[in-house]
């Protein structure tokens, strides 16, 4: 493992044994005479035979395999050797992009699980893979900040419905410095990119035209789109919150020192409402900022860490979602600042991941033990449950033509499943 790579999630044993009362387990005396006056060879014997029951009992527990977890799966991608951080999948066709700590990128059909190009560019753990909007992209990027662009090609006019009819070339590339994160521009051909001193990056192709949004010195955590597509609200490790105004690379408005509501441990996240001027941001010690393009105008303390948050495409129902360490998932009225309902936890579980809406009112989520959840986020009930990874998932993706959900985990697979129901 590089000695940047990010940091695994470690299993969280219980290593204390239950002590047995000694005292009830000896025999009288005048009862065990016979079996205590046993000879060394007649004891060594006894133990090598397995005679002992004890002995037998113990021994048949530390062999026994651990039960096997269901595998809901309609298929299973094994070609990575190490965890594996991030997924996407072709806006059109059977293509999956997958990348992870072994350095490498594997493209291949999400029908067959057949590899169709393999992707050895980088020399550090692989953190981002993103199909553009219409697919002629592929861009990755590693922890390093070494991003690669590479164009799709058609072959050939027949369509091939496991994706084989496409060349990979590589158009660009670009060293940044160490990276937090990356992701497209929903509606342009614009690669976003935030980096760990706090600069925001953004490349427009095929010119490859660069603007840079300067930082405060600290970490960009996260950023996300408004819902005209014109601004970018970004968060950062100090707490501090900047809107942005993208063609004229200004602030705003900002959340700092100064503001009663500024996140005062760090803000680790943030997502902005895809149908209105609207964002939230949230951080490590479980506070929630509901904010407008002219500023704040509510908080909340759940008391909990906050890993992730989204906001529901829905137009009808103003709805968000977040979910936490202790693997609480909570769904939030973004119109009224408030509490809307409390999903049924995952509990056992462990601490939730990764979320993504799939439709206007189902929330599906991804836990630190490898299980994925779907909700019906107006009722907060479960309505499915898909089994088959093994450690913590990282990253979900989701495609609505056939009720696909690929996702990929710290177990060192990606797993196609098909999701059994939406919430109507």
């Amino acid at each position: 493992m590089h000695e940047n790579t990010p940091p695994r999630v470690l299993e969280i044993g219980d290593d204390a044994e239950e002590l047995n009362d000694l005292d009830a387990e000896i025999p009288p005396e005048d009862e065990d005479d016979q079996e205590m006056e046993l000879t060394l060879d007649e004891l060594v014997e006894r133990v090598s035979s397995g005679s002992d029951d004890d002995y037998d009992e113990n021994t048949e527990e530390k062999d026994s395999p651990p039960s096997p977890v269901p595998d809901d799966s309609i298929l299973t991608f094994s070609a990575h050797t190490m965890p594996v951080f991030s997924c996407s999948l072709h806006p059109h066709n059977e293509l999956c992009a997958t990348g992870g700590e072994d350095d490498k990128i594997f493209v291949w059909s999400r029908n067959t699980g057949q590899i169709l190009y393999e992707f050895t560019e980088h020399k550090d753990t692989v953190i981002e893979v993103h199909f553009n909007r219409d697919g002629t992209y592929l861009a990755s990027a590693d922890m390093a900040g070494d991003i690669y662009l590479h164009k799709l090609q058609k072959m050939s006019s027949e369509y091939d419905k496991n994706g084989g009819n496409f060349v990979f070339h590589k158009v660009w590339e670009y060293s940044m410095g160490d990276m937090a994160w990356m992701r497209f521009h929903p509606s342009t051909n614009v690669l976003i990119a935030g980096s760990e001193d706090g600069e925001i990056y953004f490349w427009r192709f095929p010119a490859g035209d660069c603007k840079i949004l300067p930082g405060p010195g600290v970490r960009c955590d996260s950023g996300d789109i408004s819902a005209d597509g014109k601004k970018f609200v970004a968060s950062y490790n100090n707490g501090t919150v900047r809107l942005w105004d993208l063609r004229a690379c200004t602030t705003i408005m900002e959340i700092d020192e100064n503001s009663p509501m500024v996140h005062s441990g760090g803000c680790t996240m943030v997502a902005h409402d895809k149908a209105s001027p609207f964002f939230m941001s949230c951080d490590g010690a479980g506070k929630i900022v509901f904010s407008t393009h002219t500023g704040p105008v509510g908080a909340i303390e759940t008391g909990d860490v906050i890993e992730c948050i989204a906001f529901s495409p829905s137009a009808d129902i103003r709805m968000a979602a977040t979910g936490t360490l202790s693997g609480q998932i909570s769904i939030w009225d973004s119109s009224k600042c408030n509490s809307r309902t409390n999903c049924e936890p995952a509990g056992e579980n462990g601490f939730v991941n990764e979320m993504r809406w799939i439709s206007d009112y189902t929330l599906v989520v991804g836990t630190e033990n490898g299980n994925i959840f779907g909700y019906d986020a107006r009722t907060g009930v479960r309505i499915f449950k898909l089994s088959g990874h093994t450690d913590v998932i990282y990253s979900l993706c989701y495609d609505h033509r056939d009720s696909i959900l690929l996702s990929v985990s710290e177990d060192h697979s990606a797993k196609v499943f098909r999701v059994p129901c939406l919430a109507e």
